[in-house]
């Protein structure tokens, strides 16, 4: 197989993926918006995920503690693989099963949003940490590759994209963005303004 080739497979494996994900667009569009009224209200999301799938959760609390386009105030959004020192020993302790469920009914309030991304939709840690946020009073939506699968079937809502592992990754990156776009049109783009840098004279006085 020539590179050409290799190239226009993998591409054309993508556009079937992505294709997929713009029949979704309702979807993402009402989660945005109950997303950014809970977290408008206080409430918190939780996002997890192995591996890639880990990088793209991140990704996504990334943006909503940041921003994504416009300025806004910051949102509270927890990535539970993040801690290292928490995964590692809930891992150790109760097995790597339990190191998000255990996190989840830490962290998870009643109202709160649990996205769990899984490509294959089989990992057991964030199927377990699904029903812990269903028992909690969470709500659980998960982004995974096709359907059906536990984790789809754990969670409240599954948007389920078609494909092989490669381009169900690179289509959950453009979801992730797409659902922040979401919160932000919801929100209102610069709700806030930035702020100016205080002048030199100003930083002087004590």
């Amino acid at each position: 197989m020539s590179l050409d080739d290799v190239v226009g497979d993998h591409l054309g494996g993508l556009r079937a993926t992505l294709d997929g994900l713009a029949g979704e667009s309702r979807r993402l569009e009402r989660w945005g918006a109950d997303l950014a009224t809970r977290l408008r209200r206080g409430g918190r999301l939780l996002a997890a995920g192995n591996g890639g799938s880990a990088a793209e959760a991140q990704h996504l609390t990334a943006e909503l503690v940041g921003r994504y386009r416009g300025e806004r105030e910051p949102l509270s959004a927890i990535a539970l693989h993040a801690d290292t020192s928490t995964v590692t020993a809930l891992g150790n302790d109760y097995g790597y099963e339990e190191v998000f469920a255990r996190q989840v009914r830490a962290h998870g309030r009643p109202g709160d949003v649990l996205v769990l991304l899984s490509t294959s939709g089989r990992s057991p840690n964030l199927v377990a940490a699904a029903e812990a946020g269903r028992s909690l009073g969470l709500t659980v939506w998960a982004l995974t590759g096709p359907g059906p699968n536990p984790l789809a079937a754990a969670s409240h809502e599954a948007l389920c994209l078609p494909g092989a592992t490669p381009s169900v990754q690179e289509a959950h990156l453009v979801t992730v963005h797409l659902l922040c776009e979401m919160v932000d049109r919801t929100l209102g783009r610069s709700v806030i303004a930035p702020s100016a840098p205080a002048s030199k004279a100003e930083e002087l006085v004590p």
